[in-house]
């Protein structure tokens, strides 16, 4: 059965333009990692959740904070390589990178070696343009870039 995940996906208008904040996915998998290896801040969600509840909880998770106030706008859902499925919504609105501290997870590193470390799910995050995005984000979620100029109006 496919993993389904929501998202929270926050845009807002910078000195340069339009600009999403992202995520660099934490783990030692992804450490040495750029183009391909960051993600809009989401986390999974069981049957009978409410796709946006989980999307507000993962970010406060994964950044730190939760997410600011303001009207999300579905984006729709996209299907990653994987098959995970991801939900997303799109909040105008700013975030504060000073108070960044994700919650971490437990993983066997080296693989093999019996050591546990703990890694942080998410090691870093920045306000990026969307042509930046398009560059850095796992190549399943780019389409929710589209699907944000489509709803502001604009070309991304």
């Amino acid at each position: 059965m496919p993993k389904t995940s929501a998202a929270l996906l926050l845009y807002r208008r910078g000195t340069d333009g339009l600009e999403v904040l992202i995520a660099h996915m934490g783990g030692p998998f992804w450490a040495r990692k750029d183009a391909g290896a960051w993600s809009i801040p989401k986390g999974e969600y069981t049957d009978g959740e409410e796709p946006l509840a989980a999307a507000r909880r993962e970010f406060a998770e994964e950044m730190g904070s939760p997410p600011p106030g303001g009207e999300p706008v579905p984006l729709g859902t996209v299907k990653q390589s994987g098959g995970k499925t991801v939900t997303t919504f799109a909040v105008h609105g700013d975030f504060d990178l000073d108070g960044f501290a994700s919650n971490t997870f437990e993983l066997e590193w080296p693989r093999g070696s019996g050591r546990v470390q703990e890694f942080p799910e998410v090691d870093r995050a920045a306000w990026v343009s969307v042509a930046v995005a398009r560059e850095k984000l796992v190549k399943g979620q780019v389409p929710v870039l589209d699907a944000l100029a489509e709803h502001l109006g604009s070309d991304t």
